[in-house]
């Protein structure tokens, strides 16, 4: 086979084989294929699509480009959790440690910003010393000793998705259901867990803006992971506007850490709670689902979850005092609040423009080179939908660097507005 007739029969609409796509993945991780071979098949495959056969041999390809984990001496039935993106989502940060503290062991692979989405790992690495790469050898003995991991996927796990996912975040590739899925049930697969959680989000901050669109993806994801003897569940959740109020990587690390220590934003709170009682349930821990939410909320107001997340940071070489005194963390000195100029209420005509102005403000955003400012990002003071006086204050922008201030701004102004008439307010939890 040749690179070359694989991309032309993409382009062209053509559907691929088994034994093409193992020959595209196994070429492109080896370095057979280039880059921007790559790039121009990935761009056939984003406008002509992939149908479910291409979709899951792409997925056995990617995850047969590297090593699996094995799961078989940690106690239990392991429950990954994994979202499809969105402005402001720091429910990661809440969720595993609060499903670990209700008893379920959480081995989660976690990747990078992609877009105008925020990382987890950027997020995790804001805090002194964290050591968001672990060999398996780690993750599997903190899953034994902690009951919990954040990680990023090693050099030998699913390396082809490694190279694939930043290859799409710089040839705007990002947005495909087939690529997605792919990407996602691979690395569940090669980290182990037999039961997915999948919070798929919709709307404009999110890579899937219609509900129709988000109903396409979970299926394809059940589908998918199904086809590789995986339980895979999604909850479709709202991306309108972002999650909780911060948006950026040290800022959102406060904001869960006050989640779980008791405060934090109704919205954060709600959604991690029915994540993580999701994840009891699929656990095996409790079969009813109000006493699943009754065992989270509990290990939610004891403390027992930030605890646990404390015993996650220590077990990867971070500085755990940040959960008892968030103020370790570093956030940008710079401030400039962007207030309302008229009377309303406060409207977000896009929220995946909010992501991209904190990814603005902290540099080396949508692929470029240089380090990411993770002290730098946004804070939502006010909500969609809340009434809104002249003047009054609606963003705080936090930076480092002036320079980036315009373009910033520029997306805000694109992003939200204040209207007459007050704007629909979706429901957090969709289906």
């Amino acid at each position: 086979m040749i690179s070359y007739e694989l991309i032309a029969k993409k382009r062209d609409g053509g559907r691929h084989d088994r034994q093409e796509l193992e020959f595209l993945i196994d070429g492109f991780v080896s370095g057979r294929i280039t880059d921007p071979q790559m790039a121009a098949w990935l761009m056939a495959a984003y406008l002509r699509g992939l149908d479910s056969r291409e979709t899951a041999y792409l997925t056995e390809a990617m995850v047969a480009s590297g090593k699996t984990v094995d799961l078989s001496g940690v106690d239990g039935e392991p429950v990954d959790k994994h979202s499809t993106g969105g402005v402001g989502d720091k429910a990661t940060l809440v969720v595993v440690p609060l499903a670990a503290a209700a008893g379920v062991t959480v081995p989660k692979l976690s990747g990078r910003a992609l877009g105008h989405t925020g990382g987890t790992l950027d997020k995790l690495e804001s805090i002194s010393g964290f050591r968001a790469g672990l060999s398996v050898a780690e993750f599997v003995g903190q899953l034994k000793s902690v009951g919990a991991a954040i990680a990023a996927q090693t050099a030998d796990l699913v390396p082809a998705d490694k190279k694939i996912y930043a290859l799409r975040d710089q040839t705007a590739t990002v947005a495909s259901i087939p690529l997605i899925a792919a990407s996602i049930i691979s690395k569940k697969a090669a980290g182990g867990a037999k039961n997915i959680l999948i919070d798929v989000k919709t709307g404009s901050g999110a890579f899937m803006p219609t509900l129709a669109e988000s109903r396409e993806l979970a299926a394809v994801l059940t589908e998918v992971g199904d086809g590789l003897g995986l339980k895979v569940r999604c909850l479709i959740t709202d991306m309108s506007r972002p999650l909780g109020r911060a948006v950026g990587n040290a800022l959102e690390v406060k904001e869960a850490i006050d989640c779980l220590t008791g405060g934090g934003p109704a919205d954060l709170r709600e959604l991690s709670v029915r994540l993580a009682a999701l994840m009891v349930e699929m656990a095996g821990l409790v079969a009813d689902p109000d006493g699943a939410v009754r065992l989270v909320t509990k290990c939610l107001d004891s403390g027992q979850g930030a605890q646990k997340f404390k015993e996650m940071i220590a077990a990867q070489g971070g500085d755990s005092r940040v959960v008892d005194s968030p103020d370790l963390l570093s956030v940008a000195p710079g401030r400039r609040v962007i207030a309302a100029e008229s009377d309303g209420w406060l409207n977000i005509a896009d929220c995946g423009r909010l992501g991209l102005a904190s990814a603005v403000l902290a540099g080396g955003h949508l692929g470029e080179k240089g380090q990411i400012d993770r002290s730098a990002g946004l804070v939502m003071l006010a909500k969609l939908g809340d009434p809104v006086k002249t003047g009054d204050p609606l963003i705080e922008l936090y930076y480092s660097d002036k320079d980036r201030l315009e373009a910033a701004g520029a997306a805000i102004a694109e992003a939200i507005g204040v209207v007459s008439a007050r704007p629909e307010v979706r429901p957090l939890i969709r289906e």
